[in-house]
């Protein structure tokens, strides 16, 4: 506080305040003798003015760590202060003593002087401590968000940078078995599956990509598991191009189509139907459910790490619903950010 850039002008309307305040009371009589006003003014706006400047340098001065270890900063401040306007306050009576040749005065003066540089002193240091506390406040406010955008931020790259291992081995299995069947589709296969990656890899540090480029990948990747799963599989895309130009967090639908394969029946007798559309405000991905007897092991940090991605980059919720045979997961559409 003591450092505030409006200093002097709060000095000087402290000062008025205690002139005033003190003629109101009739303070300046207890002295016990006539002090011209424009000098008794004077004085006041000295000493607060003293009082300041010398709690500014003190505050300075104890910014040093060997200080502040040994007891709370503010205490120290106080306890230095006390000392300052003891030392004010015998320096003003002796002045004034000086002034009006009257030494008999001195311990009055010294008494008034004191309680007066005390009591301004103390008003300064509550104020300073009100301050002291909020920004204090404010710092670990600050610290505390610094932290959440930090583990938010740890959460999106761990999410943003996962793709089931799982689907790269099967992919290579699908690959061993074309390369002895069908020489045509297994090149074709090589070439989507190096699209995919080529993708995750180009975008691994970008929070968002455009739609359109996301949209492009996943017909790369719808491609590789419809060679794996041939008709026991279907995913329907129905995107707008008016959405094109909007934004995606990378491999998002990648994800959501992953997710709904991890967890259910893809046969030939019990075929995974899904549906990739859109509202207003949302990328919707849909899929019908029939749960596997033996579930996928799992790394649990798909749908949970999709929701705070979003709520990381957006602000948003990802709307997730499970009803009536139908498991969907609604993305908030991200404008330019």
């Amino acid at each position: 506080m003591f450092k505030h850039r409006l200093r002097y002008l709060f000095i000087l309307l402290l000062g008025v305040y205690s002139y005033i305040n003190i003629l109101f009371t009739e303070g300046d009589r207890l002295f016990g003798f006539t002090i011209n006003p424009v000098l008794f003014f004077s004085i006041l706006l000295f000493l607060v003015g003293l009082i300041w400047e010398g709690n500014r340098v003190i505050q300075h001065i104890v910014r040093f760590p060997r200080w502040s270890e040994k007891a709370h900063p503010l205490m120290i401040y106080f306890a230095l202060s006390f000392i300052m306007v003891v030392g004010y306050s015998g320096f003003t009576s002796l002045a004034l003593s000086k002034y009006f040749n009257d030494p008999t005065h001195l311990y009055l003066t010294f008494k008034l002087s004191l309680g007066f540089t005390f009591r301004v002193n103390l008003f300064l240091h509550s104020i300073n401590a009100i301050f002291f506390f909020v920004n204090r406040y404010n710092q670990s406010q600050l610290l505390a968000e610094k932290f959440q955008k930090e583990s938010a931020e740890a959460q999106f790259n761990a999410l943003r940078s996962q793709i089931n291992p799982h689907f790269l081995f099967n992919s290579f299995n699908v690959l061993s078995s074309l390369v002895h069947k069908d020489a045509a589709t297994a090149s074709k296969f090589i070439d989507q599956l190096s699209i995919v990656y080529r993708y995750v890899l180009n975008h691994e540090q970008n929070k968002i990509v455009p739609l359109k480029e996301e949209l492009s990948f996943l017909e790369s990747y719808v491609y590789l598991l419809k060679i794996r799963f041939q008709e026991n599989l279907t995913i329907e895309i129905n995107i707008p191009d008016a959405l094109n130009n909007t934004q995606i967090a990378p491999a998002t639908l990648q994800l959501l189509i992953e997710n709904a394969i991890k967890h259910n029946v893809v046969s030939k007798s019990n075929p995974l139907n899904i549906n990739i559309f859109s509202d207003d405000t949302h990328i919707i991905v849909q899929n019908s459910i029939l749960r596997k007897e033996f579930k996928e092991e799992s790394t649990n940090i798909g749908l949970a790490n999709i929701r705070k991605r979003y709520e990381y980059l957006c602000g948003k919720d990802a709307i997730i619903t499970n009803s009536n045979g139908v498991f969907k997961v609604k993305i908030p559409i991200i404008n330019e950010l």
